[in-house]
């Protein structure tokens, strides 16, 4: 009988203090994820909740960011050859994400001895894909559709990492 009672005092602890880790671990996110650039929370929630490394990193963040850059600027490459009235326009919008790709990979470089300088590249990234935006936005064709729903992906997480860094730059000061 008293086994059983320091069984379940045990696995009460056990529970308890699982909880307790799993709060104490969401203070980050809650702190990224509530800064004044992030404007969609629970997406903000999600993508750091589901990416376990992001909660350590910062790097894990941009690295994610850096990939959503790379389907964008074959598939702009591609649909300027495949609409050559449009070339110009998906030419314009391959530059930008390779500007953005380059930017994130310096963000990413420089984050740990040069905070500052990777947030400035993280907000960079926001002007390229505004450039994007106006640059195919307002076209009818399915390649743009296409292309745009690729950059709204890339506008909900450059919050997300510009907070990121920002906190990171605030605890190198």
């Amino acid at each position: 009988m008293a086994f059983s009672a320091n069984c379940f005092v045990i696995v009460s602890l056990l529970v308890l203090l699982q909880f307790l880790i799993v709060s104490a671990s969401t203070k980050p996110i809650d702190s990224i994820c509530q800064g004044q650039g992030v404007t969609d929370h629970a997406y903000c929630f999600k993508t750091l909740s589901a990416y376990p490394p992001a909660l350590q990193a910062t790097e894990a963040a941009l690295s994610l960011a850096k990939s959503y850059t790379e389907e964008p600027i074959k598939f702009t490459g591609k649909a300027a050859q495949e609409n050559p009235r449009l070339k110009k326009d998906f030419l314009t919008c391959q530059h930008s994400y390779q500007t953005t790709e380059k930017q994130l990979g310096i963000a990413i470089d420089s984050l740990k001895n040069y905070p500052e300088e990777s947030l400035y590249s993280c907000q960079l990234t926001w002007e390229e894909m505004s450039v994007v935006k106006y640059t195919v936005g307002k076209n009818e064709d399915e390649a743009s559709k296409t292309l745009m729903k690729m950059t709204l992906m890339v506008f909900k997480i450059i919050p997300i990492i510009v907070e990121a860094t920002r906190a990171v730059t605030l605890a190198s000061q």
